[in-house]
């Protein structure tokens, strides 16, 4: 009964934070500077992930600015709030996020570029959108297994995922995610959002879970130089998943 009820708690401040975070996009961003940007996303992505009892540990060297793709394993809802708290990006999801209660609306007004999968027509505007924010010097997040998997196994990469990078000549940053019980440091699957499971269902377990941290590391940015596109993508699917097979316990802090 009494987690229940601090769960439901922590969902009201989560809304109350996503209200707070949709008011500094539309009425404060316009008049920040973009380092500004990045350090309000990212302090509004912590203020989150702590709402949510959840914990940061940041791994590796963060990337100082872009252009820059970052390329990361995807197991959670959360792993957006966890990479944005370590680093701002602009991220490309899937559509269905768009219509997501507050979390589609918040996302839409920071940048998120959204893709419509089952459409050839859309993934090549959302490549040529991509290509454009990465040469204006953006740093973009993208999840190329293309779904989440259940973090036993990284899944194959989709290599047209890596086009826009290739085509502005950027290079990508491998990134793994996992999480942890905070108490113990030892991995933990309750974040796991995969298969037949809803958003809320994988919410509302989370928030009844003990305390957990999420582990960012960041790797060694890599330029695709000769290699197309698939054998890039095969490159960097073998560094995220060596951040991944890394030191997983740790005592927390």
């Amino acid at each position: 009964m009494l987690r229940d009820a601090t769960a439901a708690l922590r969902i009201a401040r989560a809304a109350v934070q996503g209200l707070w975070g949709l008011w500094l996009i539309r009425r404060r961003f316009p008049g920040f500077t973009q380092a500004e940007r990045e350090a309000c996303t990212e302090q509004w992505a912590a203020g989150m992930l702590r709402i949510l009892n959840i914990g940061l540990r940041v791994e590796g060297e963060r990337p100082a600015g872009g252009p820059l793709l970052i390329v990361a394993n995807h197991t959670s809802w959360l792993d957006i709030l966890a990479v944005q708290a370590a680093r701002r990006s602009r991220f490309i999801a899937k559509a269905e996020i768009r219509s997501w209660p507050l979390i589609g609306v918040v996302s839409d007004a920071a940048g998120t570029l959204f893709i419509e999968r089952a459409s050839r027509r859309d993934a090549l505007r959302t490549v040529h959108r991509t290509a454009e924010a990465l040469a204006s010097g953006d740093i973009v997040a993208v999840f190329p297994e293309g779904t989440t998997g259940d973090g036993t196994k990284l899944l194959p990469f989709h290599a047209n995922m890596l086009q826009a990078a290739i085509s502005v000549g950027a290079p990508a940053l491998p990134v793994g995610i996992h999480y942890v019980d905070a108490a113990t440091g030892r991995p933990s699957s309750v974040a796991t959002y995969v298969g037949d499971d809803t958003l809320m269902a994988s919410l509302w377990r989370t928030l009844r879970a003990e305390p957990l941290c999420a582990v960012v590391r960041f790797g060694t940015p890599l330029a695709a130089g000769a290699l197309d596109r698939r054998a890039w993508a095969q490159a960097l699917h073998d560094e995220v998943d060596s951040l991944l097979r890394g030191p997983r316990d740790f005592a927390t802090p």
